[in-house]
C-alpha cells in the first residue's frame, strides 16, 4: 500500500533524477518549489497537469524521495533503495505521515496558535481512531479535540478574557448528558481546523472520510501503532538512560551489546525532538573521549535521514570528518563494509588513531594489539610513519599504550621510539 500510495511521487522523483541530471536546478525560490520551466517540462514528459506534477513533487519531497538543498534537488536515499528495500518505502510513507500538517495549506482565517494546538492535539485523536478500530463520527472526534485543546491551554495556565474567548478550565469528568457535545464556542473555533486536519491526513493516505465518519486506513492504523510503540519504548528504556544527557547516555551504552545499545538510542531519541537530539549527539562527539565520538555516530545511524543536514555540516571539522564521511556514505547506500573507501589514506589513518585512543582508554591490552592488525599500512614502520604525519592529538598516548601492550619486544621498542619522536618533534 505504501508503494502504491507513493508511486506517483516516485515517478516524478525518478523523472527529475534522469531528466535533470547532476548539478541541475529543480527549484529556484528557496522553498523547494519546482520552477515553472521544470514543472512544465515534467508535465509534458509525463503526460500530467502542472498541478499534479507540483502535488507529486511536494509528496516526493515530504517522503524523502527527493532532497532539496538551496536551489538544487537530488534523489534521496529512499528513492535509490526503492526497488530493493521495502523498509525504505515504509519509512518514506511514515515521513509523509509525520508531515501531514504540511500536506494541505492551513486555513487562512485561523490563528497560527490555534493551528499549532490542533496539530499538537491530533495524536490523541489518531490514537482514539486506532483504538476504535472502525469508523468514528466526526462530531465525536471534535468533542475529543476540544477536550484536548482545553487541556493544552490549561497546562499553559492560559486564561483568556472577553465575551468571545474560550476560557481554559481544569480537566474534569464531563457529565454523561453532555458527553459527545463540545462547547459551542470551541465547536465554531475548532471544527474548521478538524476538517482541515482530517483532509490533510486523508491526502497522505492515513484515513478516509465520508458520511460524517473518519476511519484509519490499514497504513494509518499501522503508523499510529508504530508511534504508540515508540512512546512505550521511550517509557520503558531498558537501561534507564532516557532522561540523561547525550554524553551520559552514550557512556551508559558503552558496555552494552550492539542490539541493546541501539534499543537505548531509540528510546533516548523517541523522548526528544530530533533536531535537538542530533545537536546534542554531535556536541558529545566533539569532546575528548574518542569512544563517545564513535558511539555518537552509531546513535546518529539510528536517527537516519533527519540527521543528514547536520552531519554534512560537520564534514569540515577534522575530529568528526572521518566519522561523518562514513555516515554519509552508508546513508547514501554504500555497503558498510565498503564505506571506508570514501576516506583518503590520511583520513583513514586519523580514524585508526582515534579508534585506538578509544580502545586504550576503555578497552583491554589484547584489544589494542588486535587493533594494530586492522591498519591499512602493510608494515608497522609504514603505519608509524603515517600515524606521525596525520597529527592526531592523542598520537603519543596511543603509541605508548600500544608499546606497553604488545608482546613483541622489538616491535614495542620501535613503537616507543616513534612515541618519543612525536613527543619531542624529532624525526
Amino acid at each position: 500500500m505504501a508503494r502504491s500510495g507513493l508511486a506517483a511521487a516516485a515517478r516524478v522523483a525518478r523523472w527529475a533524477d534522469n531528466a535533470l541530471g547532476p548539478g541541475r536546478d529543480a527549484a529556484t525560490d528557496g522553498k523547494a518549489t519546482l520552477s515553472d520551466t521544470t514543472a512544465e517540462r515534467a508535465a509534458s514528459d509525463l503526460g500530467l497537469s502542472l498541478s499534479q506534477v507540483r502535488a507529486d513533487w511536494d509528496t516526493a519531497r515530504l517522503a524523502g524521495l527527493v532532497e532539496v538543498h538551496g536551489d538544487s534537488a537530488r534523489p534521496g536515499w529512499r528513492l535509490r533503495a526503492w526497488d530493493r528495500d521495502d523498509s525504505a518505502v515504509l519509512r518514506g510513507w511514515v515521513a509523509l505521515f509525520d508531515a501531514w500538517s504540511l500536506a494541505l495549506p492551513e486555513p487562512r482565517d485561523q490563528e497560527s496558535a490555534a493551528v499549532a494546538e490542533v496539530v499538537s492535539a491530533m495524536p490523541q485523536v489518531l490514537s482514539f481512531l486506532q483504538l476504535s478500530a472502525g469508523p468514528v463520527p466526526v462530531d465525536q472526534l471534535l468533542d475529543l479535540l476540544c477536550q484536548r485543546v482545553t487541556e493544552l491551554r490549561t497546562e499553559r495556565c492560559e486564561v483568556s478574557y472577553g465575551p468571545e474567548a474560550v476560557t481554559a478550565r481544569p480537566k474534569v469528568p464531563r457529565p454523561a448528558a453532555v458527553a459527545g457535545q463540545a462547547e459551542p464556542a470551541q465547536d465554531a473555533e475548532l471544527a474548521p481546523l478538524l476538517d482541515w486536519a482530517l483532509r490533510a491526513l486523508a491526502s497522505v493516505g492515513a484515513l478516509t472520510c465520508g458520511d460524517g465518519h473518519a476511519t484509519l486506513t490499514p497504513l494509518g492504523n499501522w503508523a499510529v501503532w508504530v508511534k504508540l510503540e515508540q512512546i512505550c519504548v521511550a517509557a520503558q528504556s531498558p537501561a534507564g538512560h532516557i532522561e540523561q544527557s547525550a554524553e551520559d547516555m552514550l557512556r551508559g551504552c558503552a558496555q552494552l551489546r550492539p542490539n541493546a545499545a541501539r534499543a537505548e538510542y531509540r528510546a533516548w531519541l523517541a523522548a526528544r525532538p530530533v533536531g535537538s537530539a542530533v545537536t546534542e549527539l554531535l556536541n558529545a562527539a566533539r569532546g575528548e573521549d574518542a569512544l563517545l565520538r564513535g558511539l555518537a555516530f552509531e546513535a546518529l545511524r539510528v536517527v537516519g535521514a533527519p540527521a543528514e543536514h547536520d552531519v554534512r555540516a560537520v564534514v569540515d571539522e577534522p575530529a568528526l570528518r572521518p566519522y561523518a564521511l562514513l555516515w554519509l556514505a552508508e546513508h547514501d547506500g554504500v555497503d558498510p563494509e565498503d564505506a571506508h573507501e570514501v576516506l583518503t589514506r590520511e583520513e583513514a589513518t586519523w580514524l585508526w588513531v582515534d579508534t585506538a585512543a578509544a580502545v586504550a582508554d576503555h578497552g583491554e591490552a589484547p584489544m589494542l594489539v588486535r587493533h594494530l592488525e586492522s591498519a591499512l599500512q602493510p608494515t608497522v614502520p609504514a603505519l608509524l610513519a603515517e600515524v606521525r604525519a596525520v597529527g592526531h592529538p592523542r598520537t603519543v598516548q596511543v603509541l605508548v599504550a600500544l608499546a606497553a601492550a604488545h608482546p613483541d619486544p622489538a616491535l614495542a621498542k620501535a613503537v616507543r621510539r616513534a612515541a618519543f619522536q612525536v613527543h619531542t618533534g624529532g624525526s
